[in-house]
């Protein structure tokens, strides 16, 4: 099982901290943002993980470098700083993460998810009827609609309306058959492909009642230093 972090974000509203540090690696309880990613999938089981970056993208490398302080391999999908959106980042990265499906996470979240329990669902995306699966939380209040519905069944409908409107944590495990036409090196944003293959039944998705938080403002860093306070002393869910 292979994971990409999405790291490629300018991070304008948490300026003016990341005019000169990139988001992913702004410091939460004494660890880069994206550090807690990296020891929950290297605790999982990861092995190897690609970062996509563009602004200040030098920064990230510099800082991570192979992996080797996690205990993992990485590499790196650099798409200048423009960046290309989230679906063209991952289908540029696709020579990097494999013919398998792939774990994907957003750089610049907080979380407790269990990344093995995620991968095992690995075995449910075969490239034709089922295409992703999706983590989904209760609804933030700076996103109370919802993004998708979460019917019976487990699978996933474009609209909030239907099911149980919730919203999409940036975190998902995806088949590369998803991005098959979307080209490389182009931005391309990924909500209208997963909205499509929702429409055609190839989309699961299940809630994580745990932690989560979208770290996008200066009040919600300091929320994240919060919420990881234990997990630095290692007490409570440390990765």
């Amino acid at each position: 099982m292979r994971a990409m972090i999405l790291a490629a974000g300018r991070g304008e509203r948490m300026r003016p901290l990341t005019d000169t540090t990139p988001k992913p690696l702004l410091a939460v309880a004494g660890s880069p943002l994206i550090g807690w990613h990296l020891k929950r999938l290297a605790k999982a089981g990861v092995r190897e993980v690609v970062i996509n970056h563009a602004w200040l993208g030098a920064k990230i490398e510099a800082a991570l470098g192979e992996g080797a302080a996690y205990g993992l391999s990485i590499r790196y999908s650099a798409e200048g700083e423009q960046g290309l959106e989230t679906a063209g980042g991952i289908a540029t990265a696709l020579p990097l993460l494999g013919d398998a499906p792939f774990i994907v996470v957003n750089g610049d979240v907080l979380t407790d998810i269990d990344f093995g329990q995620l991968a095992a669902q690995a075995a449910l995306l075969d490239g034709k009827t089922r295409l992703a699966h999706l983590v989904l939380v209760s609804n933030p209040v700076h996103n109370s609609r919802g993004d998708f519905g979460l019917l019976a069944d487990g699978l996933l409908a474009a609209s909030p309306a239907q099911g149980t409107g919730l919203t999409f944590s940036g975190i998902g495990l995806y088949h590369p058959a998803l991005f098959a036409a979307t080209p490389a090196g182009q931005p391309a944003k990924l909500a209208p492909l997963l909205r499509q293959a929702m429409a055609h039944g190839q989309v699961s998705g299940a809630l994580h009642p745990g932690i989560w938080l979208d770290v996008g403002t200066p009040e919600r860093l300091a929320e994240a230093n919060m919420l990881a306070q234990s997990w630095a002393c290692g007490a409570v869910n440390g990765a």
